[in-house]
């Protein structure tokens, strides 16, 4: 399996025919991330996890394209009818040939003035896991953990306390499109340093680059 990593929090997996999207929102190349993908996981309605106008035109362009996402998102993509399935915590389903788990629920507290919304954590084939706006730990080991590194909800103690927890053999940033790179060097450094003393070897990918899995 391939990953492909685009600007902040959207990734790209590609599997010999199988391809599948994570959170390709305003901040992210959504076409080129979509090119040639039938399969769109969403975990939250905020913009820069999810474009809807682009994706929106995505999927009438290309009516193959299907799209998981929690309640709030599938309300808004409602139009594009049974082109968008709504899932919840604790569920596991095909998509696209590939199988997804859902953890979390809730999108991680900002601040306790604006009301929390739904947030789903993907697990996809049993190995790459994708947070969302979160820091909810899957219940089941993760080959590839994606880490959210910086966020109005989150500081950088909390990243490291995740990476750690999580354990995963390799961690790759996401979320990081609002740092400098003197801020983006000094949180992996604590990340890799914290989370490699238990095993876990961190990485930042530039957008467009691509690792095997």
């Amino acid at each position: 399996m391939q990953l492909t990593k685009f600007t902040h929090a959207c990734v790209r997996l590609d599997d010999g025919d199988r391809a599948i999207v994570i959170d390709p929102g305003s901040f992210s190349e959504v076409e080129q991330a979509l090119d040639g993908v039938s399969t769109v996981l969403i975990t939250h309605e905020h913009p820069d996890h999810i474009d809807v106008d682009k994706v929106k035109a995505a999927a009438k362009a290309h009516g193959e394209l299907r799209i998981w996402a929690p309640d709030s998102v599938a309300a808004a993509l409602a139009d594009l009818g049974d082109q968008v399935t709504t899932v919840g915590v604790g569920e596991t389903f095909d998509a696209g040939g590939f199988s997804v788990e859902t953890f979390g629920g809730q999108h991680a507290l900002i601040h306790p003035s604006i009301p929390t919304i739904s947030n789903l954590g993907y697990l996809i084939d049993g190995s790459v896991f994708h947070p969302g706006d979160s820091f909810v730990v899957p219940t089941k080991p993760v080959s590839t953990l994606l880490v959210p590194v910086h966020a109005p909800w989150s500081k950088t103690a909390e990243v490291i306390d995740f990476s750690v927890a999580v354990r995963a053999p390799k961690a790759y940033a996401i979320h990081d499109s609002l740092l400098t790179d003197v801020a983006l060097n000094m949180v992996a450094g604590l990340v890799g340093r914290f989370a490699g003393a238990h095993g876990s070897e961190y990485e930042r990918l530039q957008p467009g680059s691509t690792v095997d899995l």
